[in-house]
């Protein structure tokens, strides 16, 4: 299945949360899930369907690609490395997931959404430990240390979006945030109260179990 180009606003009504795929946008009014909190489509506000186990794990499953914007074959392999680890698989899928560098931008106000931290990254514009890194799935570790190049660092529209996304989201304490030299250091390890989406994560392996 290719990249989803649709709407991002009709995701999070379809999942009935906010997924925060736009930035500044979902904190606003004019966030689609606050004026229409009900399944996009022409009958969405009207049809009920009765919700199977199936439905629910499959929602759950969804609910969270969406929100770290993975792919069905990209998700599968994240969950098939985190039922090969030691722990709660559900726990170790959302764990791998928090510790992805494009998630570990955006958590860390460097980045308007997670989408465009994957951009900046592709672009070749953020490093790990001073080494430049353009793979979005990049797992990090404990004690590494993310931040933009030289160059991108010293340019006008990274300085300009550094200063409007201040405060955009809350940094969690896993994240050692220096807003000088706008670098983040892995500070612990993600645990499961890190995660900010609320999702059922034992749906997902009961899903992939079967």
């Amino acid at each position: 299945m290719g990249r989803y180009t649709g709407s991002q606003c009709r995701l999070c009504r379809a999942e009935g949360t906010k997924l925060f795929l736009k930035g500044k946008r979902c904190l606003s009014d004019k966030c689609s899930v606050e004026r229409r909190n009900y399944p996009p489509g022409q009958r969405g506000a009207r049809v009920s369907f009765r919700k199977s186990n199936y439905k629910l794990q499959l929602r759950e499953k969804q609910k969270v690609k969406r929100f770290y914007g993975l792919g069905e074959k990209q998700f599968r392999l994240s969950f098939q490395r985190a039922a090969r680890r030691k722990g709660i698989t559900g726990e170790n899928l959302l764990q791998t997931l928090e510790l992805r560098i494009d998630n570990v931008l955006y958590r860390g106000n460097m980045a308007y959404s997670r989408a465009h931290a994957r951009q900046l990254i592709l672009h070749g514009h953020v490093a790990v430990n001073g080494r430049k890194v353009t793979i979005p799935s990049y797992i990090l570790k404990l004690n590494d240390e993310v931040s933009f190049r030289e160059k991108a660092a010293g340019s006008d529209s990274i300085k300009a979006m550094l200063e409007e996304v201040k405060g955009l989201v809350d940094v969690p304490a896993w994240i050692l945030k220096d807003p000088e030299k706008s670098v983040g250091k892995i500070n612990n390890l993600p645990t499961r109260e890190d995660v900010s989406l609320a999702v059922e994560e034992h749906l997902i392996v009961e899903l992939y179990s079967k």
